[in-house]
């Protein structure tokens, strides 16, 4: 099973635990997640950005300052901004963070649910899978050089006809070239890997 529906099926099991969303930041290096996914209602997301709330946000300074699961009702840290009493407008009543990985490249996810209390059995699964997305997207620590040349001839501005007589190599060996570095970079597309590999410094 190639690491990109490996991705997509732990994703899929965050969704069904968390029926009033989650927010997943993979790798947080430099103040920023090296891959993200949210689900929350998108107003809650507009209005958290809008209002600068990670900067403030609880869950996230739980998730720095500590490893593990834990209910948002038992953080022990200050609400100033009163950000998770604002997030119960949306749904969100009830939830959970879990934090693993080194601090240089933490992942923090906090899942949310509008009827209930997560349950221990609960708050087990969801940081297994927490622990298993930081694991399948561990970056890789290089590129092939022929990987590297196809990303940079693309992220130059060529076509693929003209990325591939400037390698001297056949367009199919291109594209071949190209789907193995998306794979390598649990990328979708081409200006995904591009953006990602320049994230990771591997071009």
């Amino acid at each position: 099973m190639s690491n990109k529906i490996g991705l997509d099926l732990e994703l899929h099991k965050l969704t069904l635990l968390a029926p009033a969303g989650y927010f997943l930041g993979l790798h947080i290096r430099f103040a920023a997640p090296l891959m993200s996914f949210q689900t929350y209602d998108h107003r809650w997301t507009d209005y958290y950005t809008e209002q600068g709330f990670a900067l403030r946000d609880p869950t996230i300074a739980w998730g720095f300052s500590s490893d593990g699961a834990c209910r948002w009702t038992a953080f022990g840290i200050p609400d100033t901004f009163n950000i998770l009493g604002l997030a119960k407008e949306y749904g969100l009543n009830f939830g959970v963070t879990v934090s693993c990985g080194p601090i240089s490249s933490r992942t923090i996810a906090s899942f949310a649910r509008s009827d209930r209390e997560f349950t221990d059995s609960e708050m087990e699964d969801l940081s297994r899978v927490v622990r298993r997305l930081h694991d399948l997207t561990e970056p890789p620590e290089s590129l092939t050089k022929a990987q590297v040349e196809a990303l940079r001839c693309i992220a130059d501005g060529d076509r693929h006809a003209a990325a591939a007589a400037k390698l001297n190599i056949s367009e199919s060996a291109l594209k071949a070239r190209l789907i193995a570095a998306r794979q390598k970079l649990l990328a979708r597309t081409t200006a995904e890997a591009i953006q990602r590999a320049k994230d990771y410094r591997l071009l």
